[in-house]
């Protein structure tokens, strides 16, 4: 089931606490994923949140579960669209952003560095990472952190705050629309 997994690994998105959040899911066909992914789409648009599969592999997709609207406001910033377009981005729309970003995902096997902008990650952590080949951090949690360490950790224990509040609920019967702060 996919909401147990918008539970665990989404949930300071669901919040409105963060724009994006990323999961592996396994599943049995092509035609089962897609019916998920619908059902999904179709149920969260009114809270403003997007599902999209950027990668399948061997019956395991990546889903990207995100709010759009931040996404956009994040990806208009200039120095974002200044780093993005050391990697090829040539349109800043959500859109065509998240079809270059299922692109590079796809013609390799890791993960592009530049996927952090689209979690929501500081701009400055993202080439602190890709600068020190993912070394010499000052603390790591969600992401690995070369600035700003104090606020990070406070942003780390909001979002893990934020989980465990949700799985608590979920566990008691509250479905994920009723969990989803509307944008």
């Amino acid at each position: 089931m996919m909401d147990r997994y918008l539970v665990q690994h989404c949930s300071p998105t669901l919040a409105s606490l963060k724009t994006a959040n990323l999961f592996t899911y396994s599943y049995e066909n092509d035609s089962a994923l897609q019916l998920q992914m619908e059902y999904w789409n179709r149920e969260m648009a009114e809270k403003g949140i997007s599902l999209l599969v950027l990668r399948k592999h061997e019956h395991k997709a990546l889903i990207y579960v995100c709010r759009k609207s931040r996404l956009e406001e994040n990806l208009k910033k200039p120095e974002i669209m200044q780093f993005l377009s050391d990697y090829g981005y040539r349109n800043f729309q959500v859109d065509d952003a998240l079809k270059r970003l299922s692109f590079r995902l796809s013609s390799q096997d890791g993960f592009p560095h530049e996927i952090g902008i689209f979690l929501d990650y500081p701009l400055g952590d993202v080439i602190g990472f890709i600068q020190n080949a993912g070394q010499n951090y000052k603390c790591a949690g969600c992401w690995k952190v070369y600035c700003n360490e104090c606020d990070t950790i406070k942003t780390f224990a909001k979002y893990k705050k934020c989980r465990d509040i949700y799985t608590r609920l979920w566990s008691q019967g509250k479905n994920i629309l009723q969990l989803t702060v509307a944008a």
